[in-house]
């Protein structure tokens, strides 16, 4: 949820520019289609504990471009439990569970907290780094 609401964060950062930049060209890669989106309950979950409703929209948005779809289930809920064991918090093992039930290849992240983490089935990045390997695709 990081990345969705990193547009919306106060941008006197330079970091916080460029993730916002970078986020922006990986949304624009979704819309041609050139990479795809999974969307999860967790995204549903934490969108809908945002205070501010025209972000919220904005971001609710993009649950209909999404190509999958991931509830809640016993198999996502053990996973998050496993990926828990890599020192993530329930929450972000949750995402994470849910970005490999997908079969997604990355699971990007502005938390600097998650980007130097390990998890066996998935890369985790931030948005500038993704960025980077889209543009290379291409």
């Amino acid at each position: 949820m990081c990345c969705y609401n990193r547009p919306f964060d106060d941008q006197s950062q330079m970091r916080v520019r460029l993730e916002t930049e970078a986020k922006l060209f990986v949304q624009s890669a979704i819309r041609q289609k050139r990479i795809s989106l999974a969307w999860s309950y967790m995204l549903d979950y934490e969108n809908s504990e945002n205070p501010n409703g025209e972000t919220k929209n904005a971001i609710a948005v993009w649950k209909a471009i999404a190509v999958d779809h991931c509830p809640s289930s016993d198999e996502v809920l053990a996973a998050g439990r496993g990926i828990m064991k890599h020192g993530i918090n329930a929450k972000d093992a949750l995402h994470i569970a849910c970005a490999i039930r997908c079969g997604c290849e990355r699971f990007i992240t502005t938390d600097r907290k998650l980007i130097n983490k390990t998890v066996p089935g998935i890369k985790i990045a931030n948005p500038m780094s993704f960025a980077v390997e889209i543009e290379e695709l291409t």
